[in-house]
């Protein structure tokens, strides 16, 4: 979810607050933006889909000359279990980067197509991957992305399907839409935009909460904090201790060649920041991917990484720095196989096209977020001002921070889809730090959540592996269980019309 110029991040202008030091502006890192932070990391796996593309229009709810332009969206297809003409269609909604990537990390899918006889589909989201409206000048300008919003990619997923059911010739086919993360907030936000395509959502790690004041704004860095200290306290201690090493070292006059010295960086460092920054992105994401076995999700990782990282710092001398211990735990998010001789910490590759995040978290996903006392990050507040003034410098629009809860909405959730949704999936892990904007209790009998107290980031949805624990072959099952119910009953349903 780098330096400063990183375009994997959106960068949000927050007031940071130090010690007695006098209050700043400072650029802090947009963890909390997207889902996923990819460095010179290509997925080698090779996924057994084939791919397509379909011919989109441009705008679904206006009708002026330029709505009916048409661009070709991206999509994969594994026909390999289903049964034609009537057997269920699976269908990831696609997040914010290119398409085999999701593909690639969403195993569950794969696994159970056999047991349902699924049809797999996998759609790119539009403005990410190869799906470009305007090709190479898709991200020109606030008039060519202006067309990136969720409304619009649920609108696509619906026109794809639809079409695709009729060529298909599987009208009766029922749909059930998959997502993590981003994209995980698509699939449920689809299900209630568009009961009519899709019968059921598993919405994992979808942190649909997130919005206006519903989700505490601490909440993300205190779960993130929460993980580590659960972990080792003295680990914690250490990692919160580290911050104003840092900020020590940028006063003196050779204070970044000390920090590039001892972060062993490839060039010699531009700004300190770009010091805390990486830092700061290897404890987050390690959090995120807190997984019980060895993954390669954004990185290669063992299982656990939080506790390895915490055994590193636990294991070196009393008298090392806070600061030296933290570079020594957060290489190990960077350079798990160590194959890196030295780190860039500046500049880095954008190898799974997630530019336009930039873009959607300055106009509609505005997720506000800060650093507590109880967190071992540095005292943050949120700045609405601020962060107005930053989108409005970089594309010249000003965000809606109240548009999400207006278009999909969000406070008393429970009340509201308790009277009119059903068939929904929300499943989260409590180790990951997006849980705290998740759904975590049952809404009703048919929307309902799943929660692992070890889970990390859309864990469920990864492949099965013979090391999985035992909660997390359970929480799988139940997911089977409950699609299998929405199925009985939409086929019994389906013979008695």
């Amino acid at each position: 979810m780098a330096s400063f110029s990183s375009y994997i991040f959106l960068i949000i202008l927050f007031i940071i607050s130090v010690g007695a030091s006098k209050i700043k502006s400072i650029y802090l890192p947009g963890t909390y933006q997207s889902s996923l932070l990819v460095k010179k990391h290509d997925e080698k796996t090779k996924i057994p889909f084939k791919t397509h593309y379909f011919p989109q229009i441009l705008d679904h709810f206006t009708f002026l000359p330029r709505s009916s332009k048409v661009f070709y969206q991206k999509y994969l297809i594994n026909d390999q279990y289903w049964h034609k003409g009537g057997g269920p269609i699976f269908v990831y909604t696609g997040n914010e980067g290119n398409i085999e990537w999701f593909a690639v990390n969403t195993g569950f899918m794969i696994d159970i197509a056999p047991k349902f006889n699924a049809l797999l589909v996998f759609i790119e989201h539009r403005f990410y991957g190869d799906s470009m409206p305007f090709g190479n000048n898709s991200y020109k300008s606030a008039k060519t992305l202006g067309y990136l919003n969720s409304q619009q990619a649920l609108a696509d997923y619906a026109v794809l399907i639809r079409s695709l059911k009729q060529n298909l010739s599987s009208d009766s086919s029922p749909v059930v839409v998959f997502g993590g993360s981003y994209g995980g907030m698509l699939a449920a936000w689809f299900r209630l935009k568009y009961p009519h395509i899709a019968i059921g959502a598993v919405a994992s790690s979808a942190p649909i909460l997130q919005f206006d004041k519903i989700t505490p704004w601490s909440s993300f860095y205190d779960a993130v904090s929460q993980d580590f200290k659960d972990a080792s306290l003295n680990c914690y201690k250490v990692i919160k201790g580290s911050w104003a090493e840092l900020d020590a070292l940028s006063t003196h006059d050779d204070g970044l060649i000390e920090v590039s010295k001892l972060f062993r960086t490839c060039k010699a460092l531009h700004s300190v920041y770009s010091a805390r920054d990486w830092l700061w992105e290897a404890f987050v994401y390690t959090a995120m991917v807190n997984y019980p076995t060895e993954a390669n999700f954004m990185m290669p990782l063992p299982a656990y990484p939080v506790e390895e990282m915490c055994k590193i710092i636990d294991g070196l001398p009393k008298g090392a720095s806070k600061l030296s211990k933290a570079f020594a735990a957060a290489s190990l998010y960077y350079n798990y196989t160590q194959t890196e001789k030295c780190f860039n910490l500046e500049g880095g590759t954008d190898s799974h096209g997630l530019h336009g995040w930039d873009w959607q978290a300055c106009t509609e996903m505005v997720m506000p977020m800060t650093c507590s006392n109880e967190s071992m990050f540095p005292l943050s507040s949120f700045s609405y001002k601020e962060f107005t003034q930053d989108c409005k410098k970089q594309f010249g629009v000003k965000p809606r921070p109240h548009w999400i809860t207006t278009e999909f909405g969000g406070y008393r959730i429970e009340q509201v889809l308790k009277r009119f949704g059903s068939n929904m999936i929300f499943s989260n892990g409590m180790q990951d730090p997006w849980s705290r904007g998740g759904v975590l209790k049952n809404i009703s009998s048919s929307i309902v959540a799943l929660i692992t107290q070890k889970g990390a980031h859309h864990v469920d949805f990864r492949s099965e592996t013979k090391n999985d624990p035992d909660w997390l072959i359970m929480q799988r099952k139940q997911e089977v269980a409950i699609i299998e119910k929405w199925l009985e009953e939409y086929y019994k349903d389906l013979k008695q019309n």
